[in-house]
């Protein structure tokens, strides 16, 4: 290479795509990485939109799986961790309807304390879907047979509910018929009846779908959401969910990619999400790159831990769930490449974070 001929290609390099060549690890956090499943354990080619919760008989995680997305044998699976092991997936809902063919989508598993409630969606296409829930009352051994919700009522659509301090549930949920638009449902019954919100979002300068929400002090919920403009959305209520104000972007990319966040028990947030930037002028980005970032405010964000850096940009490490169980351990899962579901285990008391530049994830220093 003749001199000078490396800096001419890092001067024509996109300043998005830097971050990705020696980014940030804070590996030192990670506990345990696998596998839910093997390839030759399941009957499905490709998965996606995996959730994980916490129930007295241990963990349960759930996901779809079939021929590919949209395809009418998706069906929802779900497997147990038994000990240390997870347990063969089984299938406990499917789309078959009046000897019609539909796929599932998008479960989401919440423990009401009592029964695990089981919510996913039926139908041909985001924009024509219904929401259904089935429960358990033995940590996911066994299930009920399915029951649609009222009209109008999709359920949590990609991430779990939250439990108020007032005892309010709020489903975080959204819409994709006449474009992208983001609602609250509540339940004063731990997700026995629900009330649907009105929508959140303008039509005409934010597009956005599939909120995450986090519980702060004083009644105050924050919101934030998947978006077509580059970037995370963020919105404010100061009463519990009744009410919500704008929505601003964060610093934080989305390339058009599900995001997921918890709140821990030492009063800090975390927040899994794709930190890829889209290119200048395209609402879809790459989903090779799988970042979790801390915040002690929900508004500013710290680097934390890289899960995934491919440099492939057809890798997909996607659709992150975050819970943190009752041994304060962190639990994420995600689609690894549509083909397996990839479970993750942190010690948020190891996360050592490192500031970000301009919404732009640090480079290692080693």
């Amino acid at each position: 290479m003749k001199p000078g001929t490396f800096l001419f290609l890092l001067m024509l390099t996109p300043f998005s795509s830097l971050p990705a060549q020696q980014p940030y690890k804070g590996t030192q956090a990670i506990v345990k990485e696998e596998f839910i499943f093997t390839p030759q354990e399941v009957s499905f080619p490709s998965c996606h939109a995996s959730t994980i919760a916490e129930t007295d008989e241990g963990l349960v995680a759930a996901w779809f799986g079939g021929k590919h997305e949209k395809a009418p044998d998706v069906k929802i699976w779900v497997s147990r961790l038994a000990g240390d092991a997870w347990s063969r997936p089984v299938t406990v809902a499917d789309g078959i309807r009046n000897k019609k063919h539909y796929p599932t989508w998008n479960p989401v598993l919440f423990y009401t304390g009592q029964d695990l409630l089981l919510f996913y969606k039926v139908g041909p296409n985001p924009r024509a879907w219904w929401g259904e829930v089935i429960t358990s009352a033995d940590g996911g051994v066994t299930w009920s047979k399915y029951r649609e919700l009222p009209k109008g009522i999709l359920g949590p659509i990609k991430d779990k509910p939250v439990l108020l301090d007032n005892g309010w549930l709020l489903g975080p949920s959204s819409r994709e018929d006449g474009g992208w638009r983001v609602h609250i449902e509540y339940s004063g019954d731990r997700g026995d009846t629900w009330t649907k919100g009105p929508a959140l979002n303008d039509l005409q300068q934010e597009g956005l779908i599939q909120p995450t929400l986090l519980e702060h002090p004083g009644g105050r919920v924050q919101m934030l959401c998947r978006s077509r403009n580059g970037y995370i959305y963020t919105a404010w209520s100061q009463d519990h969910g009744l009410t919500w104000g704008p929505f601003v972007a964060t610093e934080l990319p989305n390339p058009n990619s599900g995001i997921d966040a918890v709140r821990l028990a030492d009063g800090r947030y975390l927040l899994v999400y794709n930190h890829v930037f889209c290119k200048k002028g395209e609402t879809w980005g790459d989903r090779n790159i799988l970042n979790v970032a801390l915040s002690t405010d929900g508004v500013h964000w710290q680097a934390a831990v890289l899960l995934e850096n491919d440099p492939d940009p057809d890798g997909e490490y996607s659709y992150p769930a975050i819970i943190q169980t009752r041994d304060e351990r962190v639990h994420i899962t995600y689609t690894w490449n549509r083909k397996q579901i990839r479970h993750v285990v942190l010690d948020p008391g190891k996360i050592v974070t490192k500031e970000m530049n301009n919404g732009n994830w640090p480079d290692n220093e080693g």
